[in-house]
């Protein structure tokens, strides 16, 4: 099958899952990396790198894959990589990527919290974007336990419970609502995903954000440690800000001698999301 014939189908697959963002002001950008997410995932295998080691000699899961962009890039970097999907159209779409850079994915439709996989069976999980859409996000790290190898490390996002600006909907002080009251704001600024391919997936009240402090000690329940991969950077004075007056902000934070203290306190109160490597004790 040619390749222009797997671009046809991958783009028509994925039309459906962006119209409901279509009140973005960056739509027709944000839609074009959707297409070709496999093009932008350099940081994520830096990051990777950075904590796991070349991914050429992982064997790689990737739990909530979406549409495979970073399942994808990773392969095409060397990694024995499998990929994990609940959504089956997505399933479909990695499958289309996968095909259009000439790749055979194994693709896996399946729950995290029931992954279909031996025991030790992976270096290194990647799970971005979905812990707070799963049912039993507990069981879900339980999952991640069983299924890595000793020192193997799973990296994961979580929400913040009080983050300023909700990264689902892009509201501002939403999550400082309560759910009722932040429900009916996002349905009055149109951002709701009813009439949308995802209509059938949760509502804000159903999704599960987290406290960081809450997140990490239920991950050590399950028998990990826990590094904050934005801290790790910030120690390593590798942070980077994109504006320049939050550089400026920060140098002198570090001046003081305060800069580690601000980042917490921002981390609590502020952020979208919180970044992080979950190192499976040996």
């Amino acid at each position: 099958m040619s390749s222009i014939l797997h671009e046809d189908q991958l783009v028509a697959a994925i039309e459906p899952w962006l119209q409901h963002m279509r009140w973005r002001s960056n739509f027709e950008q944000w839609r074009e990396r959707r297409i070709n997410q496999e093009r932008y995932q350099q940081a994520r295998i830096d990051q990777i790198e950075g904590i796991a080691g070349p991914l050429d000699r992982q064997v790689l899961l990737d739990v909530g894959a979406g549409m495979g962009g970073f399942a994808v890039a990773a392969a095409l970097k060397g990694a024995t990589v499998a990929a994990c999907e609940f959504n089956r159209a997505y399933c479909e779409i990695i499958k289309l990527r996968a095909a259009r850079n000439e790749l055979t994915l194994p693709v896996y439709n399946a729950a995290g919290e029931a992954l279909p996989f031996a025991d030790r069976s992976f270096d290194t999980i990647v799970s971005w974007d979905v812990i707070e859409h799963v049912q039993d996000p507990a069981r879900m790290l339980s999952e991640f336990n069983r299924v890595l190898l000793p020192g193997g490390v799973a990296l994961v996002t979580a929400i913040n419970r009080w983050a300023w600006k909700d990264p689902h909907y892009h509201i501002r002080g939403l999550n400082w609502l309560p759910r009722a009251w932040a429900e009916k704001l996002i349905q009055r600024r149109g951002r709701s995903k009813e009439n949308a391919a995802f209509q059938d997936m949760q509502r804000l009240s159903e999704m599960h954000y987290f406290s960081y402090g809450d997140f990490v000690e239920l991950t050590r329940r399950y028998g990990f440690r826990v590094h904050d991969l934005k801290e790790r950077e910030l120690r390593a004075g590798k942070l980077h800000s994109p504006k320049r007056s939050r550089r400026l902000i920060r140098s002198a934070l570090r001046a003081l001698g305060l800069e580690r203290l601000a980042y917490r306190a921002q981390r609590q109160w502020y952020v979208g999301m919180f970044e992080l490597a979950l190192v499976k004790e040996r």
